[in-house]
């Protein structure tokens, strides 16, 4: 299905929305709520995909500003994550859908499959290759 982009529509989600660069947590907060909100719309317009796409990358411009990865592996990026958010780790249990293998990539007994950094990646809003080992 190809959706019709309506600049009118846009204009008025910017309006209503005034997405700007983040410039503190609470503001990075917010911006990630939103994100969550729209990604979550079951019928999402193209609009709105727009300006979901604008927020993530305001987001991933200001964490990546505010919090480095340097050289990090997939566990520490998914602690970052965690930790960033105020989440806990046991959120992840629904997002991977089992307790003992989140446990053991908690634990770091296991390394995160495709699968699950697909499902991470969804959750967190960001690339699932940041849960993957790099080659």
């Amino acid at each position: 299905m190809t959706f019709t982009f309506n600049p009118e529509t846009y204009g008025t989600l910017l309006a209503r929305y005034r997405p700007k660069t983040i410039k503190s947590d609470a503001e990075n907060e917010q911006a990630i709520t939103l994100a969550e909100s729209l990604s979550h719309l079951p019928n999402q317009t193209a609009e709105e995909a727009a300006l979901l796409e604008l927020l993530l990358a305001l987001i991933e411009k200001y964490e990546d500003e505010h919090y480095p990865m340097g050289n990090s592996n997939p566990l520490s990026m998914l602690l970052h994550l965690l930790e960033a958010r105020g989440l806990h780790w046991q959120v992840l249990i629904d997002v991977l859908g089992d307790r003992s293998v989140t446990e053991e990539i908690i634990n770091g007994k296991t390394e995160i499959s495709q699968e699950n950094a697909r499902a991470l990646g969804k959750f967190f809003h960001v690339e699932p290759d940041f849960f993957l080992p790099t080659l």
